[in-house]
């Protein structure tokens, strides 16, 4: 990419040394943040900087105009590929960084595309003859001061969109200039990141086997870095001043993240409460490890089946760890990301043979395909219909898209038949809205049977389970004529929150608005387990509410009996439900379907889990 502005800066400067402007202490330095994620480490410092994405204001001759927007093009067009890059990366993070990240890393496709900020960048270009580096600078900060200025009591959400406007604005100047990004690659293990801001980006790359904790300068408890950190379980302090100023490489640290402090070169004193801290930590982590061998049954003898949703085969080992019962939600999207042909049946058995033995007789729940336009999957871009409204989530996805391409339906149906003798496993059907999908899938699953069959494929005697998620208003509405259909139900909470108060989670202006405790979710929740009670078919709950230990007795209230959530959730969860009693979950469900208010069923949820800790 050609520039006309200032020289490329040297590569070898992605990290510029800091001028230091204190004396470096040698006694103990405590500094306040503000808390993000908990936990307590003590480890070294390793300080990060990164040279700033801005450039020099600069004007352009008007015959330059032209190429000055090409050269806005192509940035823009780097930019998403980097950014395409990053959402690769999603898989090997755990499903709560994956669903914060991900909507984010979309919207910043988007802000690449052709969007206010570009079209405005390339306006600014030819009417006010600006470099696209002012250009992109300029019609940024209007864009965010617009937001800021608008009256929305939610103020956070309405930085964090600021924010992402002027993110994307740092990464195509950065782009524009050839300014290297921060690297993170020599971060030793164990060790205590610091640097003035820590982008989501740049938590997307973070190993939490090798970063112990980290503290920045900048940042807030609301944002979209914080939640990442909280979701990778990293130890975290944001929003503390003078950091960068008073610490340096290889000073010993001690971070509480919960207490939302940082304390340099400790004090023997200071070192031996971080340590009976961390030992307190590990004994609550070795309580809650116990859990994993006992039951997960209520105080009046009621079992309760606890299993973990998997995205990906690598995470096996913590669902044993874990103590899950079995897997209530395979993914099986992972086959399909990150390549450029679509898997065989071949290489589906193989992928879903090793989790099915790895399970052995533990249940396995087995999600067939559920992709719609807001995913991106390179393989699947050639000859399958991809929605190109403004609502992708409306469109043609999930159940809907594998009816209209059977042949995809089919070949995922052979390669999960051909591996269902090796265990206990289950076949999930997504995004059902209407009975006759589910006929419709059926009729497919037992042709496909029949020709595995006669081919002399090994097959269980009694086909595995047929189910249908439960996601949308119209299935839950539907749900006792959906049951006739189907074998079993699987409730996601996720989706069903945000298809019933019409919330898009990563839309700022509206996101304050999703709550899964507003008072019709919980009605069309309890609809669907009513009629699947009625006909004693299993039913099970597989969105985040189902990982959230306060929600336990309302779900158990409501007649839940299976629950199904990321790994690390279930040691809570059983703690949870190894103190009630199931008559009391009984009266307290009863209790909040009366209320009207999401507020005070919030309320109500918080004194019950109190009453019960």
């Amino acid at each position: 990419m050609k520039t006309e502005g200032p020289a490329k800066p040297d590569s070898k400067r992605a990290e510029p040394a800091r001028a230091k402007t204190l004396p470096h202490r040698a006694s103990e330095h405590r500094l306040s943040g503000i808390p993000v994620s908990p936990g307590i480490v003590i480890g070294q410092i390793y300080d990060t900087t990164e040279a700033p994405a801005e450039a020099a204001r600069r004007s352009i001759a008007e015959s330059n105009v032209e190429a000055e927007r090409q050269r806005l093009t192509d940035a823009a067009a780097f930019s998403r590929k980097q950014v395409g890059k990053l959402k690769t990366r999603l898989s090997v993070l755990p499903e709560e960084a994956q669903e914060e990240l991900e909507p984010l890393l979309d919207a910043y496709i988007l802000m690449l595309g052709n969007s206010r900020l570009l079209r405005g960048a390339r306006k600014r270009i030819g009417e006010e003859l600006l470099s696209a580096e002012t250009a992109v600078q300029d019609e940024a900060e209007a864009i965010a001061t617009l937001i800021l200025a608008a009256k929305d009591d939610d103020k956070s959400g309405l930085n964090r969109r600021a924010g992402e406007v002027r993110e994307i604005a740092r990464r195509l100047v950065r782009n524009l200039t050839a300014t290297p990004f921060r690297s993170l690659k020599g971060v030793p293990v164990g060790a205590i990141l610091i640097c003035d801001e820590l982008t989501p980006a740049d938590a997307a790359l973070l190993e939490p086997g090798r970063v112990a904790a980290v503290a920045t300068e900048e940042g807030g408890a609301d944002g979209h870095t914080a939640i990442m950190l909280r979701a990778l379980g990293i130890p975290a302090v944001l929003g503390c001043p003078g950091l960068t100023a008073a610490a340096r490489r290889g000073d010993q640290a001690v971070l509480d993240g919960g207490a939302g402090r940082i304390t340099l070169h400790p004090t023997a004193e200071a070192l031996a409460a971080a340590k009976e801290g961390l030992a307190a930590q590990a004994k609550e982590r070795a309580r809650l490890g116990k859990l994993r061998r006992l039951p997960a049954e209520t105080t009046d003898g009621q079992q309760v089946e606890l299993h973990a949703n998997l995205e990906i085969p690598a995470e096996l080992p913590l669902i044993a760890q874990a103590g899950a019962q079995g897997i209530g939600l395979l993914r099986t999207e992972f086959l399909f990301m990150n390549r450029e042909d679509l898997p065989d049946e071949d290489a589906q058995v193989e992928a879903y043979r090793l989790i099915v033995e790895a399970m052995g007789q533990d249940p396995v729940t087995i999600r067939v395909l559920d992709w719609g336009g807001e995913k991106d999957m390179e393989a699947l871009a050639q000859g399958v219909p991809v929605p190109t409204g403004p609502n992708p989530a409306l469109g043609l996805r999930g159940i809907r898209l594998l009816l209209k391409k059977p042949e995809l339906l089919e070949e995922q149906f052979a390669a999960i038949l051909r591996v269902a003798h090796l265990g206990n496993v289950r076949i999930l059907l997504p995004m059902v809205t209407v009975p006759r999908e589910v006929a419709a899938a059926r009729e497919i699953y037992e042709r496909v049977a029949r020709r595995l069959r006669r081919r002399g494929e090994t097959l269980p005697e009694k086909l595995p389970p047929l189910g249908a998620m439960i996601e949308t208003p119209g299935a839950a509405l539907a749900a006792d004529a959906i049951a006739l259909e189907a074998d079993f139900f699987a409730i996601g909470t996720n989706d069903l929150a945000m298809y019933t108060l019409a919330v898009d989670r990563a839309e700022i202006d509206v996101a304050h608005l999703y709550d899964p405790l507003h008072p019709a979710v919980l009605r069309l929740m309890q609809f669907a387990v009513e009629a699947a009670l009625r006909l004693r078919m299993p039913v099970s709950v597989c969105g985040e509410m189902a990982g959230n230990a306060k929600l336990v007795p309302l779900l158990l209230g409501l007649g839940l009996r299976s629950l199904s959530m990321n790994a690390s959730s279930i040691p809570r969860v059983k703690q949870a439900v190894r103190s009630l009693d199931i008559d009391d979950c009984a009266r307290f469900a009863r209790r909040v379907m009366e209320q009207s208010d999401p507020a005070v069923i919030a309320e109500l949820v918080e004194r019950f889990g109190q009453k019960e800790g």
